[in-house]
């Protein structure tokens, strides 16, 4: 969105429009859904949503531009992220065996299939096979759209180190692919 479309756009989801409410909604919400399945992909949804409604709860006293309004909600959904892995290492699931599933019929979700499907979904599995402090830095600045000064304060990082975590993260991904005899 250009700057005064974006301005115009906000104001009108503060006064209620649906449809800006919308756009900025289908601006957002797919971008930290993907950051999200990199790192819980059974949860994700369910993290995505409630970030979009603490996102959409702020909106009246946001302050800011395009990019504000996605550091902001990368910055929520981060922490509802960590507040689920601290969850969970409190209360750890007990998976269920796959063979009592498909002996009761219950395998399959289509949905799930085609999206796996994607070329995006597997960039985002590459991804996610990175040590975790790269694959987030690599999703905040792709995925997210988010300058390096962004993405440090969402980490509390400095720049400097997201810079280098970049690096690391893309040469690596480089290395694996040439490994696998993939070219670009």
């Amino acid at each position: 969105m250009l700057p005064d479309e974006f301005d115009r756009t906000l104001a009108a989801a503060r006064a209620g429009h649906g449809s800006a409410l919308g756009e900025l909604f289908h601006d957002v919400y797919p971008r930290v859904l993907r950051y999200l399945k990199a790192f819980e992909p059974a949860e994700a949804e369910d993290l995505a949503s409630e970030t979009w409604l603490d996102v959409s709860t702020v909106l009246a006293s946001f302050q800011g531009d395009e990019r504000g309004l996605r550091a902001l909600a990368f910055t929520i959904a981060r922490r509802r992220l960590i507040d689920l892995q601290r969850r969970l290492s409190r209360h750890p699931q007990v998976p269920i065996d796959d063979n009592l599933l498909a002996d009761e019929g219950l395998t399959g979700d289509v949905e799930e299939e085609a999206l796996t499907a994607l070329s995006t979904d597997r960039a985002i599995e590459r991804v996610a096979t990175l040590p975790p402090d790269q694959a987030e830095v690599v999703l905040l600045r792709v995925l997210g759209g988010l300058p390096t000064a962004d993405v440090a304060r969402i980490l509390t990082k400095r720049p400097g180190t997201v810079r280098v975590l970049q690096h690391r993260a893309l040469r690596r991904l480089a290395t694996d692919l040439v490994r696998e005899g993939v070219t670009a």
